[in-house]
C-alpha cells in the first residue's frame, strides 16, 4: 500500500471478498501469463506461486505479496485487495494518518424528513463507494438533511468524514475548483502540501489511492453540476458520499437520488413551534400556525427567520407576525425563483435589526470568502473584535448567519444574496469600498504575521507594509489560522485584482508564494502571480514585474516546464539588474542556475550559482547563500568535483542550523551524504542518509523523505543487502506513486531496475528501465533519458541481445554528446563508459560494480523550500 495510507493494523477481508488465490488466479490469466511465468517475474519458486493460487499458504510472506503484485503490474486498489486477501501485517507502517471530522454542527431542532432519513440509512455494502445526490429548491434545507443524517451514520465510518462546501450557488463567488478542493482534502487526510501533484486528474488519482482502505463519510454540499462532483469521488473501498445540488445530479453513474421537497404541512408546523418556543405557539389555532409556515412556502430556512423574529419579540403574538409577513407580500416577485418564499420572512428580519445590525449585515456580505472569522469582520466593520463578536452574535441568534464551526460564521446562500443586495441599494460606493480596503489590509497584515512566525528566515524575501495606527494582527497558531483562511485569501486577491487595488494584489501574491508552493497549490499560485504582473505591468512598477516574474518562474520551474521558467527568471535577472534590485538578481541567478541544471547544463548552472553566491555575501542575504551553496554544491557532485562540493554543502549546513532552515539542513545533509556515497565512504554515507531521513519524516518533508530512502536503497545495493535496498526503493516508489512525483518515480524505477539486475533478474529490470525511459521523457530530461538507456543496454546485453544493448547504448552517447557533457549525476553513465560498451556490446561493465548516487537536482526541491 502507499506509504501513509495504512495505520499498521492487521488487513481485514471484506466480507464477500476474493480470497488470496482466486484474485492471483484472476489477475494472472488476464496477464496471460502460466504460473511458471509469473514466478520468474517476480522472483519467486514456481512451488510458491501454486500453493498461494491453491491457498495453502495461511500466511505468505508481504515480500512475496509485494514481488507478486508487480510481476502482475497491479493498480493500486487491487493492490490493497490483494493484501487484505493476504491478510498480513503491514510491513512499514506510515506515520499516524490523521482523523478528521469536518461536519458542521446539526440543526438545534431537525424535525420531518423520515423517509429521507430512511432512505439515506441503506449505505449497502460496506465494501463498496456508495453515492447518494440530495437535490432540491434554494432553501428548502438539503444540508440541514445531508448534515442531520451524516450524524446519525458518522459511527458506520471510523475513519472520519469530510465537508467541502463547492460553492455552486453562491452569491459573488464562482463555483470551487474540482482541483483546488482536492488540495484542500489531500491536506487534511495527511498527504504535505508538496507532495500534492499539479493537475487535477493526478490529484484525483492520489485521492482515491489515499481513501483505497479507508471508511469515511464524505458531504459534498452545493454542487453545481456532475463534472465538480466526479474528482471527489472515491474509487474504491467503504465510502459513503453524501451530495447536495439544486439540480438533479443524473449523470453522476450508479449514484442514488434522493429529492427533497417543502416539509409537509405537520413538519413545518413542528419545526416553527420548535425553533420560536412550544410556550409562544400554545393555545394558538393550527390554522393560524399553518397560516404563517405557508406565508414561509413551508421552506425551513424561511420557517427559521420567522419563527425567530417572534422569538425575540416577546411582546408580539403568532397573529402579529402573520400580518407583518402579510404586509411583505409584495415584495415576493423581486427575487428570482427559489428564492421568493424566503423574501418576506428576510425583509422582516432584517427590518427587526437596530441600526448598527443592519450595517453589519449589510457590510459582512462584501467579504468573498467561504466564511468570516471576528477579527476580519471587524475590519470590515471598522470597529473592534468585541465589537465585531457582539453583532456577529446578534445576526446568528436572528439566524441571519451560521457558525458551522465554533469562531467561523458564514451566510447561506439566499441570506448571502439579500445582504448583498441591500449593501448596493443601501450603502454608498465609498463606504463599500472603504470596507473592502480596511477587509484587504486587516488580511494583509495577518498573512505577513503568519509567514514571519512560520519563516522567518525568509522574511527579507516578502514585501513588507508600511507602519500605519492599526496593529498587526495577532496571529497565535500560524499553520491553523493559514489553513483556515487561504481559501479567503485567494478570494480577496481575485476580488483586489477585479476591483482595482493592485498594491494588495502584490503584496499578497508575494507573501502567500511559499505558503502555496509548499502547499503544492501551483496552479492557484500561478494565476494570483499572473494578476500581479498585469497589475505591475498596468502600474509600471518595476518591483512588483520583478516579483511576479521570480514567483513565476519558480512554480514553473517545479512544474517541469523548463522552457517558460527560464523565460521568467531571464527577464527577472534583466529587470533587476536594470532596476539595481541586488536580491532580485540573486533569485533569479539561482532560479536559472536550477532549470540548466535540471535541463542537464550542469557547467552553465555552476556559474549562475556562482554569481547568485557573490551576491548573497555582498549583501549580506543569509537565505539566499544557503540557497546558492545548496545548489552549487549538488552540481558540483555531479560534476565529480567533491572538494568542492564538501565544502559548500558544509557551509549550507552550518547557515541552515544557524537560521533554523529546517529544510535547508535536510537538503545539506543529503547532497552530503551523496558525496559519501560517490566517495566508497558507505559508513558515512549512511549516517547522512538515515539522520536526512529522520529529519524529513519530523518535519512531514515527503520529497525529502523520497531522496533518503533512494539513498539509502544505493548503499544497501552495492554492499549486497538486496532485501534491504529492495524495502528501500519499494517504499520511495509507493510514496512517489501516493504524491504524484514523477522525477522520484524515475528515481525508484531506476535504481530498482539496476537492484534486479544485480540480482541477476535482466528480464525484470528491462520492464523498470523501460518505465523509467518513458517518465524521463515525459519530464523532457534528457541526463535521465540517457541514464534510462544505459540500464536497458545492460539488461539485454545480460540477456544475450548485443543488437538491442548497442542502440540502446547509442543513444544515450548520442543524448550526452548533443547536450555538450561527458557525464551525468550517476557514476558509470558517462561517455567513456559508454564508449568502452560499444566497444565490447558482449562483454559489458556489470552494472553491479557502478556506484549510481545520482539524486534530483537539487536535492529534494527547489531553493527556499
Amino acid at each position: 500500500m502507499p506509504s501513509g495510507v495504512r495505520d499498521g493494523a492487521e488487513a481485514r477481508r471484506p466480507i464477500g471478498e476474493p480470497g488470496l488465490g482466486a484474485l492471483l488466479r484472476g489477475w494472472r490469466e488476464r496477464a496471460l501469463l502460466t504460473q511458471e511465468q509469473v514466478a520468474a517475474r517476480a522472483g519467486l519458486n514456481v512451488r510458491t506461486v501454486r500453493r498461494l493460487e491453491a491457498d495453502e499458504l495461511r500466511r505468505p510472506r508481504s515480500a512475496s505479496v509485494r514481488l507478486l503484485a508487480e510481476a502482475l503490474g497491479l493498480d493500486a486498489a487491487e493492490l490493497s485487495a490483494l493484501t487484505r486477501a493476504a491478510n498480513g501485517p503491514q510491513e512499514s507502517p506510515g506515520p499516524v494518518r490523521p482523523t478528521p471530522r469536518q461536519l458542521p454542527s446539526d440543526a438545534a431542532a431537525f424535525v420531518g424528513r423520515a423517509e429521507e432519513l430512511a432512505a439515506l440509512d441503506d449505505v449497502g455494502d460496506a465494501a463498496m463507494v456508495v453515492v447518494t445526490a440530495i437535490d432540491g429548491m434554494a432553501g428548502v434545507g438539503k444540508t440541514a438533511l445531508a448534515v442531520h443524517a451524516a450524524y446519525q451514520l458518522a459511527p458506520r465510518f471510523p475513519d472520519g468524514d469530510l465537508f467541502v462546501d463547492l460553492h455552486g450557488y453562491t452569491q459573488g463567488m464562482a463555483p470551487a475548483d474540482p482541483a483546488d478542493a482536492l488540495a484542500r482534502v489531500l491536506e487534511v487526510l495527511g498527504v504535505p502540501g508538496e507532495s500534492i501533484p499539479q493537475h487535477l486528474d493526478d490529484r484525483a488519482a492520489l485521492y482515491r489511492s489515499v481513501l483505497a482502505d479507508r471508511k469515511m463519510l464524505i458531504v459534498l454540499d452545493n454542487a453545481a453540476d456532475e463534472t465538480q462532483v466526479r474528482p471527489l469521488l472515491p474509487g474504491a473501498g467503504g465510502c459513503l458520499v453524501l451530495v447536495t445540488s439544486r439540480r438533479r445530479l443524473v449523470g453522476l453513474d450508479d449514484a442514488r437520488t434522493v429529492s427533497v421537497d417543502v416539509l409537509p404541512l405537520a413538519d413545518a408546523i413542528a419545526l416553527f413551534t420548535g425553533t420560536a418556543g412550544a410556550e409562544r405557539a400554545a393555545g394558538v389555532p393550527r390554522e393560524t400556525l399553518a397560516e404563517v409556515v405557508r406565508r414561509c412556502g413551508l421552506l425551513p430556512l424561511a420557517i427559521r427567520l420567522a419563527a425567530a423574529r417572534l422569538k425575540a419579540h416577546p411582546a408580539w403574538s403568532v397573529l402579529d407576525l402573520l400580518r407583518r409577513l402579510e404586509e411583505h407580500q409584495h415584495l415576493l416577485s423581486e427575487l428570482r425563483a427559489g428564492q421568493h418564499s424566503v423574501t418576506a420572512a428576510l425583509d422582516l428580519s432584517y427590518k427587526e435589526l437596530t441600526t448598527a445590525e443592519r450595517r453589519a449585515y449589510r457590510l459582512l456580505s462584501l467579504h468573498p470568502g467561504m466564511d468570516l472569522a471576528p477579527d476580519a469582520a471587524a475590519a470590515l466593520l471598522a470597529g473592534t473584535v468585541k465589537q465585531a463578536s457582539t453583532l456577529l452574535d446578534r445576526l446568528l441568534e436572528a439566524h441571519l448567519l451560521q457558525e458551522p464551526v465554533p469562531g467561523r460564521f458564514r451566510f447561506h446562500d439566499l441570506i448571502r444574496t439579500h445582504a448583498a443586495e441591500r449593501a448596493a441599494a443601501e450603502e454608498p460606493r465609498a463606504a463599500r469600498h472603504a470596507a473592502l480596503a480596511r477587509l484587504l489590509d486587516h488580511y494583509n497584515r495577518a498573512a505577513s504575521a503568519a509567514m514571519d512566525l512560520l519563516y522567518p528566515y525568509e522574511a527579507d524575501m516578502r514585501p513588507r507594509l508600511a507602519p500605519d495606527q492599526t496593529s498587526t494582527p495577532a496571529v497565535a497558531d500560524a499553520a491553523a489560522w493559514l489553513e483556515a483562511e487561504l481559501s479567503n485569501l485567494l478570494s480577496l486577491a481575485q476580488l483586489a485584482a477585479e476591483r482595482g487595488f493592485s498594491e494588495h494584489v502584490r503584496h499578497l501574491s508575494a507573501t502567500l508564494h511559499r505558503c502555496l508552493r509548499t502547499r503544492g497549490r501551483y496552479a492557484e499560485a500561478e494565476t494570483l502571480l499572473e494578476r500581479a504582473l498585469s497589475a505591475a505591468r498596468a502600474a509600471e512598477y518595476r518591483t512588483g514585474e520583478l516579483e511576479a516574474l521570480l514567483g513565476l518562474g519558480e512554480i514553473r520551474q517545479m512544474q517541469c516546464r523548463y522552457e517558460t521558467a527560464l523565460e521568467d527568471c531571464s527577464r527577472a535577472l534583466a529587470i533587476a539588474c536594470a532596476i539595481g534590485h541586488r536580491a532580485g538578481e540573486l533569485r533569479a541567478l539561482n532560479g536559472i542556475g536550477m532549470v540548466r541544471g535540471f535541463q542537464g547544463e550542469y557547467a552553465r548552472a555552476s556559474d549562475h550559482f556562482a554569481q547568485a553566491l557573490e551576491i548573497a555575501q555582498a549583501i549580506g542575504h543569509r537565505t539566499g547563500e544557503l540557497d546558492a551553496l545548496i545548489a552549487a554544491g549538488n552540481v558540483h557532485r555531479i560534476m565529480g568535483w567533491y572538494e568542492e562540493s564538501s565544502d559548500e554543502l558544509a557551509r549550507a549546513l552550518v547557515i541552515a542550523r544557524s537560521i533554523g532552515h529546517r529544510t535547508g539542513e535536510l537538503r545539506a545533509l543529503l547532497g552530503i551524504g551523496f558525496i559519501h556515497l560517490g566517495q566508497g565512504a558507505r559508513e558515512p554515507a549512511t549516517d547522512y542518509f538515515t539522520r536526512a531521513l529522520g529529519l524529513a519524516r519530523a518535519t512531514g518533508h515527503r520529497l525529502g523523505e523520497l531522496d533518503s530512502l533512494n539513498g539509502l536503497g544505493h548503499l544497501h545495493r552495492l554492499q549486497g543487502r538486496y532485501a534491504e535496498a529492495h524495502d528501500c526503493y519499494e517504499q520511495a516508489l509507493r510514496l512517489a506513486r501516493e504524491i504524484g512525483n514523477s522525477n522520484w518515480q524515475f528515481e525508484s524505477l531506476h535504481g530498482m531496475g539496476r537492484l534486479r539486475h544485480a540480482r541477476g533478474h535482466a528480464d525484470q529490470a528491462l520492464d523498470c528501465h523501460r518505465q523509467a525511459l518513458d517518465l524521463a521523457s515525459e519530464l523532457r530530461q534528457p541526463s535521465d533519458q540517457a541514464r534510462a538507456h544505459d540500464g536497458l543496454a545492460h539488461a539485454h546485453a545480460a540477456l544475450g541481445e548485443p543488437d538491442h544493448a548497442h542502440r540502446h547504448w547509442t543513444e544515450a552517447l548520442t543524448i550526452l554528446t548533443a547536450l555538450g557533457i561527458d557525464w551525468t549525476e550517476e557514476t558509470g553513465v558517462d561517455t567513456e563508459s559508454i564508449r568502452g560498451h560499444l566497444a565490447s556490446a558482449d562483454s559489458p561493465q556489470p552494472p553491479a560494480t557502478a556506484s549510481p548516487f545520482g539524486s534530483r537536482l537539487p536535492v529534494s526541491e527547489h531553493p527556499g523550500q
